[in-house]
């Protein structure tokens, strides 16, 4: 798997603010006073521009430029993915942000202020919204899936996918920050085991139909503007499993639902996304919770990884708090497909020894 390039974890270079003034200059003609916003996990910054006509908007740093942030194999890029990727889904009718004014040359992008309300901080102070602003994301993922069905020649999204070698990496991920480096090793014994299971894995969801998948459609990466929910992060989108995105989203390691509130959404997805009724309603409502559940284990699993990875790597341990949640979101999918799958039985099994109560 060494054709899986992982991003780097190099220290981000400083911003060029005077390459931005410079940029400011020539897009708007006023002079400007920039605010750094709270960041993520990515490398990217951000400051919140106040302009000399009294608008407002966002300067997006990008250290790397063109590079992916998220692991994935190299594909050669002519544009920033996330200029291109905005674009792309602006042409079919997803809401993404206006960008004003651009320097890539030397890092830079200035785009629409979308204010902070993610939807996890608007849902911090408006619960009573859940339903309805949840029914909206998977309607509206539905139809940009529809949209995107048909990819133009050359796209981005196209030439990178959820492959065998990418899933396969991103589990062995979690066994190597989300165990090893937690203290919690895999006995010797059970390691043929491990390396068996995860290449099952791996090789059923690659085998899943693909389509376009944002790669992070999640709770911190949805922008809630009046009536719009406006999507973010989307640079490292590819190509996967129709339900990649709906694990992101209602498994989101940000969030906690019940199963009814997660099949509700599920179940609307399906109308919204007119599955094809080769089988019975029940048939087809079964594959589609089978399909999710899978994806879970396998997400899930890079997630609470990943978490580790950043604090120990890149020095920021704010998301340790969700290693945990995350690994139980992963037991949950696992206890729901060990009754029907000898695979995850095992699997589940296996990281019981290991994982004790968290799972």
């Amino acid at each position: 798997m060494s054709n899986v390039s992982p991003p780097t974890s190099q220290p981000s270079p400083t911003p060029t603010h005077d390459k931005l003034a410079d940029l400011v200059r020539r897009a708007f003609n006023v002079a400007h006073t920039a605010t750094a916003m709270p960041g993520g996990a990515s490398t990217r910054q951000y400051f919140r521009l106040a302009l000399g006509d009294g608008t407002r908007a966002v300067a997006m740093f990008v250290p790397e430029g063109g590079k992916a942030e998220e692991v994935q194999k190299a594909a050669h890029q002519e544009r920033w993915p996330f200029l291109e990727v905005r674009d792309l889904l602006a042409e079919h009718g997803v809401d993404v942000p206006l960008v004003l004014a651009e320097d890539t040359e030397h890092g830079w992008l200035v785009i629409e202020d979308l204010g902070d309300e993610t939807l996890a901080n608007w849902l911090l102070k408006n619960p009573g919204d859940r339903v309805a602003l949840y029914t909206k994301a998977v309607t509206d993922l539905a139809r940009a899936q529809n949209e995107l069905a048909a990819l133009p020649t050359g796209c981005v999204v196209a030439s990178r996918e959820f492959d065998f070698d990418l899933l396969r990496w991103e589990i062995e991920h979690f066994r190597e920050w989300g165990l090893d480096a937690r203290n919690k090793p895999l006995p010797a014994v059970d390691l043929p085991a491990w390396n068996h299971l995860a290449d099952r894995l791996a090789r059923r969801i690659a085998a899943m139909p693909q389509g376009f998948v944002h790669r992070d459609y999640q709770s911190r990466n949805i922008m809630v503007v009046g009536s719009r929910l406006v999507w973010i992060d989307f640079q490292d989108a590819l190509l996967g499993p129709r339900v990649y995105d709906l694990v992101a989203l209602l498994n989101d390691s940000y969030q906690e639902f019940d199963r009814a509130f997660v099949e509700a959404r599920l179940a609307e997805y399906a109308e919204a996304a007119a599955l094809p009724h080769s089988r019975s309603d029940r048939e087809s409502r079964t594959l589609l919770h089978a399909e999710f559940d899978l994806v879970t284990v396998q997400r899930k699993l890079k997630d609470a990884g990943r978490f580790v990875f950043i604090d120990r790597q890149k020095g920021n341990p704010g998301f340790l708090r969700f290693v945990e949640p995350t690994i139980k979101k992963v037991g949950g999918a696992l206890a729901r497909l060990a009754t029907d799958d000898p695979d995850m039985a095992d699997l589940r099994a296996l990281l019981a020894r290991t994982l004790g109560n968290e799972l």
